[in-house]
């Protein structure tokens, strides 16, 4: 019945779905493999729709473990029940990510509800919501707006998990300080999911530091020094680095990658891209800044 009445709101058949797997494929290099196309009468792929039944089943677990959090501690085995103990700190991060499962939960939930005009809604609480909006997950997956649920439950799954599982930041070697008379080395520190401009710094003298957007120009420098060892090395590139490195969007990156023919390497289905080629155009583009 609910069901008849959404076909006229629902994607036109042939259309491409939008749901949190496919926008990822949508986002990868140069428009990437195409999104995959809905089965007719509804609004999200199989893979996507799978996807969301699977990660909205996690979403109490995921709720429950970032409760065991709460008191500041690091590890999700340390159970803390009753909110944090005195003179622990409170940790933030997983208060924010259970509020957004409660947030997603409570706000689909009232959509259902409303739109199925039904008189029955769950209690305010992860798992009742959860079994609720599993219990009209067929309905949902042929909502116009379902992508839009697919999407937002990834995202709090995502928040989730980082909390729980923190991803430790990578840290990349430079070379040795080009500044005279120091011995230290210069590292970059790259964080997952952090799109912020990233700087090069020095082990030994916190005043010898850089923008990551000048790394490959450095790198130039150190193997300029180091001549007697023979040609530099070619350096590859990942998007993400490229990204962080200069305070740019990904997506940028794959523009100027394609307008201005940057070579590439495939390696274990990622794409790098030749230092050289990168710091051409990207200098080219920051020229004005760097001088100002």
């Amino acid at each position: 019945m609910g069901d008849t009445k959404m076909n006229m709101n629902r994607e036109p058949v042939g259309a491409l779905c939008r749901g949190a797997g496919c926008a990822r494929r949508g986002a990868s290099e140069d428009g990437g493999p195409a999104a995959r196309p809905v089965p007719a009468g509804a609004a999200l792929c199989e893979a996507c729709r799978a996807r969301l039944v699977r990660e909205l089943a996690g979403l109490p677990g995921l709720y429950e473990e970032c409760g065991r959090l709460l008191g500041g501690s690091e590890r999700s085995q340390e159970r803390v029940s009753g909110g944090p103990l005195p003179g622990m700190p409170f940790n933030a991060a997983a208060s924010e990510a259970r509020s957004a499962i409660l947030g997603v939960l409570g706000s689909w939930s009232g959509l259902v509800a409303d739109e199925r005009r039904l008189r029955a809604t769950p209690p305010r609480e992860p798992a009742p919501m959860t079994r609720f909006l599993l219990l009209h997950a067929g309905w949902l997956a042929g909502h116009p707006a379902a992508d839009a649920l697919s999407r937002e439950v990834a995202k709090a799954v995502r928040r989730a998990r980082h909390v729980i599982e923190p991803v430790a930041p990578r840290r990349v070697a430079v070379g040795a300080c080009v500044e005279a008379g120091c011995r230290g080395g210069l590292t970059v520190t790259l964080r997952p999911g952090d799109t912020s401009p990233t700087a090069i710094t020095c082990d030994t003298d916190p005043a010898h530091h850089w923008p990551g957007s000048q790394w490959l120009g450095l790198g130039r420098r150190i193997a300029a020094a180091r001549r007697d060892e023979g040609a530099a090395r070619v350096r590859w590139l990942g998007a993400g680095d490229i990204a962080r490195l200069w305070g740019i969007a990904p997506g940028s990156v794959y523009r100027h990658a394609s307008e201005r023919g940057w070579r590439r390497l495939s390696r274990s289905g990622r794409t790098y891209y030749h230092e050289a080629d990168v710091q051409e155009t990207l200098e080219s583009r920051t020229g004005t800044a760097k001088t100002g």
